[in-house]
């Protein structure tokens, strides 16, 4: 049933003063995004100086995203409406905590990728539009973080899925259409759930706001089918984050496209997903996620166990990151069952630590590939005496991937177990642990098979590169310097969490005088 109409003055939603001059940095890195995008474009017919003009704007999106992170830290959510009209009316980017965190998380892992491509990526792959459909992805996924309007969160995932189609069939080989299909196919589906959803939000709400649902959803909880939406929701996100039982099309086109695509697939897009996920169910229908979170948890429990055992059959280095990227999805899907402060806290820092270490774990695939000729764990061998150094950080991201400490994984799986042991969901905890734990010997067999093993060939010693040396290093400080030091960290992860469970602040930052009309 559609709620019923409000009669408000219209003249009284148009914004009068001027738009502070901080508020413009909501929207400043998805136009960073976009601009440089259409350049590079432009600059088609010259691929090395797209390479060197795409470098510096990456670094200048992450310096955006810090300043934006900076101030939404400081002062907490802020908004940015589009044509003067206030919201519901108008379109709005809000920018809470959570957001701006997975925007410059999101903004350091494109910049190492991007790096990483001046080695990876061949001059044909330039001319084809590489750094412009990398901008363009950039774009959706910043846009997906920051925006405070549910059809415009559709609209930027459409923005992503064409650059990523781009980006997936980038060389044009056999193998790689026969990926994009599999994830076009069930990407498609998914949009088309989210969709339908959007539909039925605004037929019920009459808006599409996020803060106006957000304080209306209470009142319209008796007439408004929000199981629906949340069902809706769950499946269509479940299915854009590779959650069991829609997984099987991630390591089926995750393995198919250059590495340094791989890996800003596995460390951003699946993330996406999660972020869509936590932001409806949490802070837009905290009562329906609470009702289905047995659900969740269940598929929580199967995406994490499915993940661990996959990686266990691979033979192939970039499939058996598939499934440890499958893992960790399962993860972040029960700290949103749990709820509460510490489930959402520990999804939070998982996703912010996933989106760190995969990126650096296809890297890593992509170095293993150069120094032992191929992907295959069956004919690798003898890396560690072809470089201790190299060996050594590859440890350390297999030990993070793990859950081991003192690297990054090690923490948000502590708040997850206690938060699941808290609530007596001690199956739940098991199935993070024994995750973990096969996990430990997916990575352990991939350790001794390819680094310890002696070399079947004789191997041509490949010195390093900073192209490629540089981000894969600079990553992986990052996933050391997050378990040694992770109380900062924790503590933004528990704010954000705590601002996702009250939104009362988001709310005040899109209607700052009256509230929501």
């Amino acid at each position: 049933m559609a709620a019923p109409a409000a009669t408000v003055d219209l003249s009284a939603a148009l914004i009068t003063t001027p738009v502070p001059i901080g508020h413009w940095l909501a929207i400043l890195p998805v136009a960073h995004c976009i601009t440089l995008g259409a350049v590079l474009l432009m600059l088609r017919g010259y691929p090395r100086l797209q390479a060197w003009l795409a470098i510096p704007g990456l670094a200048e999106l992450a310096l955006i995203d810090a300043a934006l992170l900076a101030k939404v830290a400081a002062e907490g959510p802020l908004t940015m409406v589009m044509g003067r009209w206030l919201p519901p009316f108008g379109i709005a980017f809000t920018v809470d905590l959570f957001g701006a965190l997975m925007a410059f998380t999101a903004a350091l892992a494109a910049l190492a990728g991007g790096i990483y491509a001046l080695a990876d990526i061949g001059e044909s792959g330039r001319k084809y539009g590489f750094f412009p459909l990398l901008m363009l992805l950039m774009a959706g996924v910043t846009g997906a973080f920051l925006t405070g309007d549910v059809f415009n969160l559709y609209v930027w995932f459409e923005v992503l899925l064409i650059s990523s189609f781009g980006l997936i069939i980038l060389g044009s080989e056999r193998q790689q259409i026969d990926g994009a299909l599999k994830y076009a196919v069930l990407n498609l589906i998914a949009t088309t759930l989210f969709l339908i959803g959007v539909g039925i939000l605004y037929a019920a709400f009459g808006t599409l706001n996020m803060a106006d649902i957000a304080a209306k959803a209470a009142d319209l909880r008796g007439t408004a089918p929000l199981m629906t939406l949340a069902s809706l929701f769950l499946l269509a996100f479940g299915m854009k984050a590779a959650a069991f039982p829609v997984n099987f099309w991630l390591p089926a086109a995750y393995h198919t496209p250059r590495i340094t695509v791989s890996a800003l697939f596995a460390g951003l897009l699946t993330k996406v997903g999660i972020y869509a996920l936590i932001r409806v169910m949490v802070m837009l229908l905290p009562v329906e996620r609470q009702e289905l979170s047995l659900v969740i948890a269940l598929a929580a429990a199967a995406t994490i166990l499915v993940g661990a055992l996959g990686a266990l059959a691979e033979n192939d280095i970039r499939r058996l990151f598939g499934y440890v990227v499958i893992s960790g999805i399962g993860n972040m899907l029960a700290g949103v069952a749990l709820g509460g402060l510490g489930g959402i806290s520990g999804a939070v820092f998982y996703a912010l630590h996933s989106m760190v270490l995969m990126t650096a774990l296809y890297l890593a695939a992509g170095e293993i590939a150069r120094r032992g000729g191929g992907f295959s764990l069956s004919a690798l061998g003898g890396l560690y005496r072809q470089s201790g150094g190299f060996t050594a950080l590859s440890l350390v991201l297999f030990l993070a991937a793990c859950g081991l400490p003192p690297f990054s994984g090690f923490w948000p799986k502590v708040i997850l177990v206690k938060a699941s042991l808290d609530l007596g969901a001690w199956w739940l905890a098991a199935s993070i642990l024994v995750g973990g734990f096969l996990t430990t010997i997916a990575f352990g067999r991939l350790f001794l098979l390819a680094y310890w093993r002696p070399a079947a060939i004789a191997l041509t010693p490949s010195g390093p590169r900073w192209r490629t040396g540089l981000p894969l290093a600079a990553l992986t400080a990052l996933v050391v310097g997050f378990g040694i030091l992770p109380e900062q960290l924790l503590a933004l992860s528990q704010s954000a969490a705590a601002g996702l469970a009250d939104p009362r602040a988001y709310l005040h930052s899109v209607f700052p005088v009256g509230g929501a009309p």
